[in-house]
């Protein structure tokens, strides 16, 4: 047992940590890996791979994740907010160059292969965007006259004009409500955020109205008569025939057809295995660790860190409920994973990136070490 007088960085890492949330975070993953067992091997089979292989991936990918998550919740908020620009900036190389070589699957280049290990950049620019940009917001409520808003936007023209390119209009809806919310968190004048909002809106019509692949899905959405609408479907039949209780671990049918079954649809085999029951569990655990990370932040002084963890828990929050949405055909279909979830390499060590952020976000910190950090929060800090 460790003492409150004892002076190591786990013992103060130990006493400082929001617990609640670590538990929350760890259910959600020992969720990940049942639901993984349940929803891959059928998908392996179907494509002539071991019936295993995407769960022994899934598990791989946790160890690491771990790792970053545990690692990175030491951080005090400066090495945080140094990280995460250098994170960003190499993740923004990665996008560029995944535009120009990487391989073009289904119309997009989201993917490239670094060192035999395919790398989707976008996921890591996520937290690191949010954090930045929360670092910007933080340094315009105490410098008004440093252009920080101004550099907020630019970056954020930036990451979505590259995000379009590829293209990859989830991500980039995405990334346009966590920067919305933040701008609205840092207190700008709600004027601003109606112009924002319209602007996003403007843009999804402009894409429906110049990308085909954006239309059709809008078009499936609201007339599913108008084209293939399989995968929406067979999700909807899945949460009908688990009912409450569900068919049972191993019974369910849906995955056996759906080719995402252990990706973007591992909700819908989750229903029909074991439940609506288990559906609001998971449900009331997102919900609980993106309402605790807000309870926390909203308790601490420091501008930065109730920013950054507001935004990560919102970025880990809407991902989650567009992921949840499209199984039950509330939206029309993107490709977003299930934070902790979904199988997917990228998405799991990111999500792991941001949530550990989240965890050393909301320690309990004394108020001298707040007041130090605050000191040092200018753009000298990243010198």
């Amino acid at each position: 047992m460790l003492a409150r007088d004892q002076r190591t960085p786990f013992s103060d890492w130990w006493w400082t940590v929001d617990k609640l949330l670590l538990v929350a975070i760890a259910a959600l993953m020992l969720a990940g890996v049942i639901l993984s067992l349940a929803a891959s091997p059928p998908v392996a089979t179907r494509i002539g791979l071991d019936p295993f292989h995407f769960f022994n991936r899934h598990v791989m990918f946790l160890v690491p994740s771990l790792l970053v998550l545990i690692g990175v919740s030491f951080m005090t908020p400066r090495q945080i907010r140094r990280t995460a620009l250098v994170v960003l900036a190499v993740s923004i190389g990665l996008i560029v160059l995944t535009l120009l070589v990487g391989p073009e699957v289904k119309g997009a280049r989201r993917w490239i292969t670094l060192l035999g290990v395919n790398i989707q950049a976008s996921e890591s620019a996520k937290p690191a965007f949010v954090v930045v940009a929360a670092w910007l917001f933080a340094e315009s409520t105490k410098r008004p006259e440093m252009p920080a808003t101004s550099m907020a936007l630019v970056l954020l023209l930036t990451l979505v004009s590259l995000l379009v390119m590829e293209p990859d209009f989830g991500q980039t809806m995405l990334i346009l409500t966590v920067w919305g919310a933040l701008f609205f968190i840092a207190g700008m004048r709600m004027i601003w955020v109606l112009g924002l909002a319209g602007a996003a809106g403007a843009g999804l019509f402009g894409a429906y109205l110049l990308v085909p692949h954006v239309a059709g899905r809008i078009k499936r959405f609201m007339n599913p008569a108008s084209g293939d609408t399989f995968q929406v479907d067979t999700a909807m039949e899945a949460f009908w025939n688990g009912g409450w209780f569900g068919l049972g671990p191993g019974e369910g049918i849906a995955k056996r057809s759906l080719p995402d079954s252990h990706t973007d649809f591992v909700f819908a085999v989750a229903a029909e295995e074991f439940g609506i029951i288990l559906c609001l569990m998971l449900v009331a655990l997102f919900a609980f660790i993106v309402i605790r990370t807000l309870t926390r932040a909203y308790t601490t002084e420091d501008m930065f860190a109730r920013f950054a963890a507001s935004g990560l828990a919102i970025l880990f929050g809407v991902q989650a409920t567009i992921n949840m949405a499209v199984n039950l055909q509330l939206i029309p279909a993107k490709g977003m994973t299930l934070p902790f979830i979904s199988y997917g390499g990228s998405s799991f060590v990111s999500l792991a990136y941001g949530v550990g952020m989240m965890l050393a976000l909301t320690r309990q910190r004394p108020r001298t070490e707040i007041e130090s950090q605050e000191g040092a929060s200018s753009l000298r800090a990243y010198a």
